[in-house]
């Protein structure tokens, strides 16, 4: 049986609302994992103190931020496997975001050997921060991959803005853990400080791009949180890590403090994912609503459709009517007809239907701009990331060196950076001679 244009027409609709619910879905998934990532970055700080105390200091805080994230790791197990069940309607995703829960899974399952040899102090500081920061790396690209399917300007600007809120907190965990293992190892090391400059760049990038995309109430909440006195405190205990000359000599105890101060700092960056993520959350039952909305109105448009056919079908109707002797031929509604001239017809489901195709086309209209922005933020972070991993790869580069080297060449060209990354991408040889101070060093 062929399907009528009605059901086709709602089903559309209904396909939109499914749509949105998906999304929402997926927000709920990207804030779990966010709190997963939030409490793996707590333990990665605690353990760096740990191991590089010799197992004297933050021992209670590691437990308890462990136990967190083993909590939140098995609820993040039931999500993904919940994802898969709905598979079977289309809902789980792409194919690389499946690759990537399975990747995730793989490294949570490395986590409690990891735990057993920091337990046992048989593991470096710096080899339980980059363990961690593999694992936290993995749950930020599948973050990523869910924000990339947004299709709404009020769901897909603030999916954007928590995407990079979540990324410059996370270079701000790695901050407070290779500076927490400074501060209690006791010594400045040259390496660990270079780290420490180039993971305070990558936090500026991320915020930016966070400030571009947040809305005002979120933005001024942001900047209150940036003028707060744990802030200060924090940018002066950098600067003592920043100026301090490698290998002199660093205060233990400032351990802790500095652990404390940025904790508080990325707590409040927390604060403000929470919020983020309250928004979309209204945004999709937003959306939701508005769509329902439509399907309601779409629907009683079509019944108006059914039940009172144009005009211009009852003229065709009464003029093969056997029963009636036809005046003149039908002709089109607002035409002049041979037995009454000038029409007065009344057009109200024509109408209906302009007005339905005038509010379509002003929110389509007005929304392309805001959802075009988004897009290409999020597909410009891929190319540029392409390009760094490329020149870092080629050329030998640690990755703030290869970004610095795409921004020289951005400014020297005076060309957008994502075409700089798009041209470095396509070069078989590269024409960007590293310096010896830039390469990566371990």
């Amino acid at each position: 049986m062929p399907l009528s244009a009605s059901t086709l027409v709602l089903r559309a609709k209904q396909l939109e609302i499914e749509a949105v619910r998906l999304m929402a879905s997926r927000v709920e998934l990207a804030d779990l994992i966010g709190q997963l990532i939030h409490a793996l970055q707590r333990e990665r700080g605690a353990s760096s103190i740990f191991l590089a105390s010799g197992g004297q200091r933050l021992a209670q805080e590691r437990q308890t931020a462990m136990g967190e994230a083993v909590h939140i790791a098995s609820r993040l197990d039931e999500r993904f496997a919940s994802q898969l069940e709905a598979g079977q309607t289309g809902q789980t995703g792409t194919a690389s975001m499946v690759s990537l829960m399975a990747w995730v899974q793989l490294d949570l399952a490395t986590l409690p050997a990891l735990r057993h040899s920091i337990d046992q102090c048989q593991t470096t500081a710096h080899d339980a921060v980059a363990a961690f920061s593999r694992l936290i790396a993995a749950l930020l690209e599948l973050i990523f991959h869910l924000a990339d399917v947004a299709m709404y300007p009020g769901i897909a600007r603030p999916l954007v803005a928590f995407v990079y809120l979540v990324q410059g907190k996370e270079a701000a965990g790695q901050e407070r853990a290779v500076g927490a293992q400074m501060f209690a190892s006791g010594t400045c090391a040259g390496t660990a400080q270079q780290r420490v400059q180039q993971l305070v760049e990558a936090q500026q990038r991320s915020f930016q791009m966070f400030e571009r995309f947040a809305d005002p109430t979120l933005l001024a909440a942001w900047r209150q949180r940036q003028a707060s006195a744990a802030v200060a405190v924090q940018d002066g205990m950098r600067r003592t890590l920043l100026t301090t000359p490698p290998g002199a000599a660093l205060v233990h105890d400032d351990s802790e403090k500095w652990f404390e101060v940025c904790s508080e700092v990325i707590t409040g960056m927390w604060t403000l994912e929470m919020q983020v993520v309250q928004d979309l959350r209204k945004a999709c039952e937003a959306q939701i609503q508005r769509s329902q909305a439509d399907l309601q109105d779409s629907a009683g448009l079509l019944r108006q459709l059914l039940d009172n056919p144009p005009p211009h079908t009852h003229a065709v109707e009464r003029f093969f009517d056997v029963a009636e002797q036809p005046a003149a031929a039908p002709v089109l509604p607002g035409m002049p007809d041979a037995a009454n001239g000038p029409a007065d017809v009344h057009a109200t489901t024509v109408t209906s239907l302009e007005r339905l195709l005038r509010q379509q086309s002003a929110r389509l209209a007005q929304t392309e701009v805001e959802l075009d922005a988004a897009r290409r933020a999020l597909k410009e972070r891929k190319v540029i990331e392409r390009a760094k991993n490329a020149l870092m790869a080629r050329m030998g580069l640690s990755e703030d060196a290869a970004f610095r080297a795409l921004q020289k060449a951005s400014m020297d060209n005076n060309r957008r950076l994502a075409d700089i990354a798009e041209a470095t991408l396509s070069l078989t040889g590269l024409a960007l001679p590293p310096q010896d101070d830039d390469r990566h060093q371990d």
